[in-house]
């Protein structure tokens, strides 16, 4: 079991590039991939973030890509004489609109957009080549992070699925005492009223046994029982659990809920709201992970 939080940094280099690439993650709903990478690159965008999530399934995940050159070893500049010569003719044109003088300086040469060119001297594919090793190594560090907090989830994890487990035993030992304090009220409630009724008289018992078709919670106990079952079965596997987790919490959610509607109890109501807020902990531990 993992989580969808963690940090990765992987380098490789050759004898014209050094690429440094940073890979961390964040929990989402599903997989997503962003580059922050040189704009020369965009064209590996689509084989990166098939790499990126043929190992990681879900999660946001940032990838920083930064390439540095050995010494000697970096491409030139090219000055685009076209737009810099536009840029003056904007000037000029600026100037006689307002009636004053206008050049431009260093500054705004250096300001506008692609008239300096750092131009590179190397090929996509072998960016590629010299790439994937540095991606593998921050994916692999990124990856184990993942694991780690993964093992501390799943440890806290089990220890609120014991309280759950706990709670949903008193559930079941505290439900049959219900019927039988209900019986007794019943019978004080006619006795103060001076109704001299026999305690198997066939009103009482059909009134009792109404009551306690209302309160039968046996088949909320099993799926509850169920559900907690199968939630051990995910804690203890290693895939992508993250999903079918979210979803088990909502099903344990609505057994207790109904347990909580048929209660008609102070005491057996109190336990689900207890239950009830160990199973919020457990959802928002689920969100993180993968």
């Amino acid at each position: 079991m993992h989580s969808m939080t963690g940090f990765g940094r992987g380098t490789h280099a050759t004898e014209r590039v050094v690429i440094r690439v940073e890979a961390s993650s964040v929990n989402r709903k599903q997989g997503e991939v962003h580059f922050f990478m040189p704009r020369d690159l965009a064209e590996l965008e689509p084989r990166l973030r098939k790499h990126v999530l043929g190992r990681i399934t879900r999660g946001r995940i940032n990838i920083n890509v930064n390439l540095e050159h050995p010494s000697g070893a970096g491409g030139g500049i090219r000055v685009d004489m076209g737009k810099a010569r536009a840029l003056k003719a904007a000037f000029t044109t600026l100037s006689d609109g307002l009636e004053q003088e206008l050049t431009p300086g260093s500054s705004d040469y250096l300001r506008a957009p692609d008239i300096f060119v750092f131009e590179e001297d190397y090929q996509v594919e072998e960016i590629w080549t010299a790439l994937q090793p540095a991606l593998d190594e921050a994916l692999d560090s990124l990856i184990e992070m993942r694991a780690e907090e993964g093992a501390d989830l799943q440890v806290e994890l089990e220890r609120i699925l014991a309280a759950l487990e706990a709670l949903t035993h008193e559930i079941e030992e505290h439900a049959p005492s219900v019927v039988t304090a209900h019986r007794e009220n019943l019978l004080r409630r006619l006795r103060d009223a001076d109704l001299d009724l026999a305690s198997d008289d066939e009103r009482i018992l059909k009134e009792i046994a109404l009551f306690a078709d209302r309160c039968e919670i046996t088949e909320e106990l099993a799926r509850l029982r169920s559900h907690l079952r199968k939630f051990h079965n995910y804690i203890e596997n290693s895939g992508v659990v993250g999903r079918s987790m979210d979803f088990l919490c909502q099903e344990i959610n609505r057994e207790f809920n109904t347990i909580g509607s048929k209660a008609n109890d102070a005491s057996l109501a109190q336990l689900v709201v207890t239950a009830k807020t160990e199973l919020e902990k457990i959802r928002e531990q689920v969100q993180n992970i993968e």
